[in-house]
């Protein structure tokens, strides 16, 4: 018999997460590693279990992510955003808790691109009078 699972895609700066839910009992796995082996830092984690903390569904579902590009960072940030999505398949009517936290919105905030003439994407090389 198949399992129920439900899938959300996860995007923040190059980052991007493909989270699966599954009923379980809150056990949060990225690329194969528990999330204490994954992340350092507890503010990562905390990112990671925000959506699942707004719905009060922290102990209802097992997170699955594999993720890829990006940072540390970027990666919570795309996990926090698939697990987002995936609730809404679960629940629809989750649907305003989690927006008004601002989860289902796509962080469109990257890097911006290296300029000819100057040495990075604004700084300018050293002025010099002579």
């Amino acid at each position: 018999m198949a399992q129920v699972q439900y899938i959300g895609t996860g995007r923040r700066k190059t980052s991007v997460a493909r989270v699966r839910l599954v009923p379980g009992d809150g056990h949060v796995e990225i690329n194969q590693r528990s999330m204490d082996e994954y992340f350092g830092l507890e503010t990562l984690k905390l990112i990671v279990k925000q959506p699942l903390m707004v719905t009060n569904t922290l102990s209802n579902y097992n997170v699955l992510a594999n993720v890829r590009g990006g940072g540390f960072s970027g990666q919570a940030g795309a996990i926090r955003h698939g697990i987002a999505r995936a609730l809404l398949k679960v629940d629809p009517e989750l649907r305003s808790a989690l927006k008004r936290e601002g989860f289902l919105t796509r962080d469109a905030r990257m890097k911006e691109r290296k300029k000819y003439g100057l040495k990075a994407a604004r700084r300018a090389p050293q002025f010099s009078k002579r």
